[in-house]
């Protein structure tokens, strides 16, 4: 049995973050992570954005390993013992802990086809696989037409890989965007070489010796080199709820990030958190929310008493187009586009009972505080109101 001040579990930027928050509050402390992976901490933007672009995989790792941190990759925690403080992995060990944090993640959805022809694009061997398939200009059917689906289209396109697009919706970022900006940006994929097929449900995927055949609910076939399906997550909250810690898509975490048991917190992907601007618990999985939670988990073990109200944006990268975004960014809530060029650069604004909830700066950087204050006055705002708040300089 190993005993550590410290334990984390779970190998991804928000353990890696933990570990650096540990270290600014206690440098001597114990540490231990258990990670599925058998890559050590990276930076998983890269791997539908950066890496794309020429970028080395080189330059993707956290090298968690200079906090001092005893990296146990290639293992999974099974059980969590909360009285006696003490953590299983697959391999039958014990760990004890003083303080215990859960950042397990997300998992993707999957398809109910096999996966021997499908990449859930997550990890950085996800890369190496479908990068593989982009240095012979194979082909690719990608599954999902929102965060992943777009970006992985995108670059796979530059590229020069052949690329079909399946998804149920009318288009693409229909979850996200307005209906006419998700339309025109549909188009402009269209005009970059992509075969965007909206309302399109597959219904089959059959692995063949050397390519796969997609069949969607229309009857279209599809042969491709492998499909990747980018179909939305899951939060890995199996292992709270079997030791009695309570989740509701996400583990429930307080304001310092402390579950409902002592000494055991949650951070990332799989913590749900409460965003007093909104009034209203979010979970949220992107970059920022996994850095920036990661290490105020880390500080609070290590004594920090701090309040955790962070609101955390995203960003992505569409072929030459790009946004950064926060808060709730719901297109059946009342939006307000303020366009400097339509479709290109300006301000959407998504409002409740006359109040921002989300903003979507849609090729503007730089302005996500400008959002965030936005986002916490009271209101009411009108889209006279909104008209040129958020400039496209800050």
């Amino acid at each position: 049995m190993s005993d550590y001040q410290y334990l984390i579990l779970g190998g991804g930027m928000t353990a890696d973050a933990a570990a650096h928050g540990i270290r600014e509050l206690d440098p001597d402390g114990t540490i231990g992570l258990i990670g599925s992976e058998t890559d050590p901490p990276y930076n998983r933007p890269p791997l539908s954005k950066g890496l794309w672009k020429g970028d080395a995989v080189e330059s993707i790792w956290r090298k968690t390993g200079e906090t001092g941190v005893d990296l146990m990759l290639g293992r999974t925690a099974t059980a969590i013992d909360p009285d006696r403080h003490q953590v299983t992995d697959d391999l039958g060990e014990v760990h004890g802990y003083g303080k215990l944090l859960i950042a397990t993640g997300a998992s993707p959805r999957r398809l109910p086809f096999g996966d021997s022809s499908v990449i859930y694009y997550r990890t950085v061997a996800d890369f190496r696989r479908l990068h593989a398939i982009a240095a012979r200009h194979g082909s690719v059917v990608v599954i999902g037409g929102g965060f992943i689906g777009s970006e992985i289209a995108a670059a796979l396109t530059l590229n020069g890989v052949t690329v079909t697009m399946l998804f149920p919706e009318d288009a693409i970022g229909a979850r996200l965007y307005p209906a006419d900006l998700a339309q025109s940006v549909t188009a402009y994929y269209r005009d970059k070489g992509v075969d965007v097929r909206p309302g399109e449900e597959v219904v089959q995927i059959e692995q063949h010796e050397r390519h796969a055949v997609v069949t969607t609910k229309s009857g279209a076939r599809i042969i491709a080199d492998v499909v990747v399906a980018g179909v939305g997550v899951q939060p890995n909250v199996a292992l709270a709820t079997a030791a009695g810690i309570a989740a509701e898509d996400g583990i429930l975490i307080d304001d310092h990030l402390m579950t409902a048991r002592h000494d055991v917190y949650a951070a990332g992907d799989v913590a749900r958190f409460m965003v007093p601007e909104l009034g209203r618990r979010m979970r949220v999985e992107h970059e920022d929310n996994a850095l920036t939670m990661g290490r105020a988990a880390g500080r609070a073990m290590a004594g920090d008493k701090a309040v955790y109200h962070h609101l955390p944006f995203f960003y992505s990268d569409l072929f030459d187009l790009g946004y950064e975004a926060v808060g709730e960014t719901d297109p059946r809530l009342e939006t307000v586009a303020d366009w400097i060029t339509p479709f290109r650069e300006g301000v959407v604004y998504y409002l409740h009972e006359g109040r921002v909830r989300g903003v979507l700066l849609w090729g503007i950087f730089g302005q996500v505080d400008a959002a965030r204050a936005l986002i916490a006055e009271a209101g009411p705002f009108t889209a006279g109101t909104l008209h040129d708040r958020i400039k496209a300089t800050p």
